[in-house]
């Protein structure tokens, strides 16, 4: 007798029918690769949806260069046991060559910069589609989002302008120079994928769990201490226990203070919380539409 599908089940045929569309439709498709935990899930549905065949597509990396060492740490042993093709664009050869100017003072951040490397590289190696580990709960903007998300020539998105995906059926057909994101795990929520984490056993970079490091206050935020952020005589640092909800540039990702050392403290803790993992990242704090803004401007 057959095992019913429970709801992870679910979301896992979904993202790997979508990820196998990818491959079908499109001619030069990429992973997009943050190191952070939704796009290490989409690394473990892309080993179910094509092994024990090679992956279809490359990872790519867009490195600010002021990563968490934790997560390149991590990107770089995963390629080595995966045996996958990866791709990094780098920010500082963008700031390097004048394409993008690097900000100044004491909130200065890259993650903005990576946008136009982001863009660099879609167009160096001429990938038609890049697949994301974006999903609809973590923002507002995101919610509006298709799962074939089409960007125009520019990289520019435009919400008015998609494509509606009725009975799961999705319309990859582009013209020349047009890209499209797809989100396979659009439909999961943060529970959905650490649940999931949990049930594949799949390994995280440790910033992931509740670990002591140096923080100082920032903008109501606890930030991991780093030349990154500008520091001055002004920024008291603390030594506390923290834990990353969501990994990205150190100059932008805040720290929450925790006790989750395992897996199941840490679902737990997400499950009482009222914030978004979203909450702790800066560059969302901008303005009421700042994700939207730099996703019309081409932002991942």
């Amino acid at each position: 007798m057959s095992r019913q599908l429970d709801h992870l089940d679910e979301l896992e045929a979904e993202a790997i029918h979508i990820l196998r569309e990818v491959a079908g439709q499109f001619e030069k498709p990429a992973l997009l690769f943050s190191g952070g935990k939704d796009s290490i899930t989409l690394v473990r549905l892309a080993e179910k949806a094509f092994r024990p065949g090679k992956f279809p597509f490359p990872l790519v990396h867009i490195d600010t260069g002021h990563n968490f060492e934790e997560t390149i740490q991590y990107r770089d042993d995963m390629i080595a046991r995966i045996g996958e093709k990866l791709i990094v664009g780098y920010v500082q050869d963008d700031i390097d060559k004048g394409r993008v100017v690097e900000q100044k003072g004491k909130n200065a951040s890259r993650n903005q910069l990576q946008t136009v490397t982001l863009l660099n590289t879609i167009a160096k190696h001429e990938f038609d589609s890049c697949i994301g580990g974006a999903r609809r709960d973590e923002e507002k903007a995101r919610a509006k989002e298709r799962v074939f998300s089409v960007r125009d020539e520019f990289g520019q998105w435009n919400p008015k302008s998609q494509r509606p995906e009725l009975w799961d059926l999705y319309n990859g057909k582009i013209q020349k120079g047009e890209n499209v994101r797809v989100f396979p795990i659009s439909n999961w929520t943060e529970l959905d994928v650490w649940n999931y984490i949990r049930r594949e056993n799949i390994p995280l970079p440790s910033i992931y769990f509740a670990h002591e490091r140096d923080v100082i206050v920032r903008n109501g935020q606890l930030m991991a201490a780093s030349p990154f952020l500008n520091m001055d005589d002004e920024d008291t640092v603390y030594r506390k226990n923290v834990r990353f909800r969501t990994v990205g540039d150190m100059s932008c990702t805040a720290a929450v203070e925790s006790y989750a050392f395992e897996i199941d403290d840490i679902i737990n803790e997400i499950s009482a919380s009222k914030i978004s993992e979203r909450g702790a990242r800066m560059d969302d704090k901008v303005s009421e539409a700042a994700m939207e803004d730099r996703k019309k401007g081409g932002y991942f």
